[in-house]
């Protein structure tokens, strides 16, 4: 299927690895033109290379912090005028909720729902303006079966959720969309720092945590960033203008509820 977003323009936060880099991968498979966010420059560029060198898509590269402002100066002073915004950003750490500082949680909404707000407040203008516009923000299934050693996570990504479901109906009659993507287990390093604690928290090793997080999976493994990377470029296409203000569940069936 032909995307239908060759020659657009794409902002990808924290793209160097994991699901930002599999949607980086996806959209410049489709014709985008990229310029891709992450805090290590030496990551960055063999990321860059490495897209370039499968895709032949034009990539350019800014070392910064999104979750600061003068990351998201940087940002948006190479990328000011995105067809394409992929907001995300690495998610607070785990633990127990009786240990989170006031500071932790600052530090936490910063990253997972002031930072993406702020972004899409500095690009939505112009997308309505040229009448095309796609924004997917990577949250996490946390946001639909909230996990007990997540709470920061928890609460920051349902912030912003809140958020995108009013702006996106707003924004729907100029084209422009704004969606989440709520990754389940995928086998990034975010989650070998979910397993530590979860081990932790049940006295058993990592491997035996991991074991036993994969019965729970009806897919029987963890996904894949390319895969993610494509639901993201389906959502960024010209054929889902009449999808926004979701929030599509990506777990391998993980979620056990119907709605």
């Amino acid at each position: 299927m032909d995307m239908g977003i060759a020659g657009k323009t794409a902002l990808v936060c924290a793209a160097s690895k994991g699901l930002g880099r599999g949607c980086a991968e996806a959209l410049a498979a489709e014709g985008v033109e990229l310029v891709i966010l992450a805090r290590t420059a030496e990551t960055l560029e063999a990321t860059a290379a490495d897209i370039r060198a499968k895709t032949g898509a034009k990539v350019r590269t800014v070392a910064c912090d999104i979750t600061t402002p003068e990351g998201r100066e940087a940002a948006l002073a190479a990328c000011p005028d995105p067809d394409i915004l992929v907001n995300n950003a690495g998610g607070p750490p785990p633990g127990d909720f009786r240990q989170f500082t006031h500071d932790d949680w600052i530090r936490a909404l910063e990253a997972n729902m002031l930072t993406p707000i702020a972004l899409i407040q500095a690009t939505i203008d112009g997308m309505i303006a040229r009448g095309f516009g796609r924004i997917v923000n990577i949250t996490s299934s946390a946001v639909k079966a909230p996990i007990d050693v997540l709470g920061l996570s928890n609460g920051a990504r349902s912030g912003l959720t809140g958020f995108v479901a009013g702006v996106a109906r707003k924004v729907a009659t100029h084209n422009v969309t704004i969606n989440n993507l709520l990754p389940g287990l995928f086998d990034t390093d975010r989650i070998g720092a979910t397993f530590s604690a979860q081990a932790k928290a049940k006295g058993i090793s990592i491997d035996e945590a991991r074991r036993e997080r994969m019965k729970t999976i009806p897919a029987g493994r963890f996904g894949q960033p390319a895969e993610f990377g494509k639901a993201c470029a389906f959502l960024c296409s010209t054929h889902a203008g009449y999808i926004t203000g979701q929030n599509l569940l990506i777990d391998g069936g993980a979620y056990p509820g119907t709605f």
